[in-house]
């Protein structure tokens, strides 16, 4: 009996230690870089999205502004959460856009008055991202710390499926 516990234990604690290799291999470990700019956000030309999180006037939105995107080298894809949904079925308002002034009548324009933003960089896997709320706390406890005021306005800025910027417009 105490043979088979020490073999059972023996073995978690190897699933462990390779958890945690694999959890640092892809990201996992490393911090959130946050820095101060001192200019406004980019400006944002897109399209605002109201609806449930599974319909697929959602993904046609997102294909949209990827296409844009792809005719504009040097842009990226950005989203504005208004309203988050909590579940499958909730209502969310989502912007989204690119950093590019495009003088396309379908699209909306989104710009910023404010003189300086945080940006935080996350560069690790996706499947070890941290959550929306982690990069918010992060983000906030370098405002407090700095003595900042933030505007409450996340805006998420897709680099590649490895790095996402967000940044956090200062009041």
């Amino acid at each position: 009996m105490k043979k088979i516990v020490a073999i059972i234990l023996v073995c978690l604690s190897i699933l462990g230690l390779v958890g945690y290799w694999g959890f640092g291999k892809l990201g996992g470990n490393t911090p959130i870089e946050i820095q101060l700019l001192e200019s406004p956000p980019n400006n944002l030309a897109g399209i605002t999205y109201r609806g449930t999180p599974q319909n697929k006037e959602l993904g046609e939105v997102f294909k949209k502004m990827e296409r844009q995107k792809s005719f504009h080298p040097g842009s990226h894809l950005h989203t504005l959460y208004e309203i988050e949904p909590a579940g499958k079925l909730d209502t969310m308002i989502v912007f989204v856009g690119i950093n590019q002034h495009l003088p396309d009548p379908q699209l909306e324009f989104r710009t910023f008055e404010n003189k300086s933003h945080l940006l935080a960089t996350i560069k690790r896997n996706k499947w070890v991202m941290p959550s929306p709320e982690t990069v918010k706390e992060k983000l906030s406890e370098f405002a407090k710390e700095n003595k900042l005021e933030l505007s409450g306005v996340y805006i998420d800025k897709i680099i590649s499926d490895e790095e996402v910027h967000v940044i956090a417009p200062i009041k």
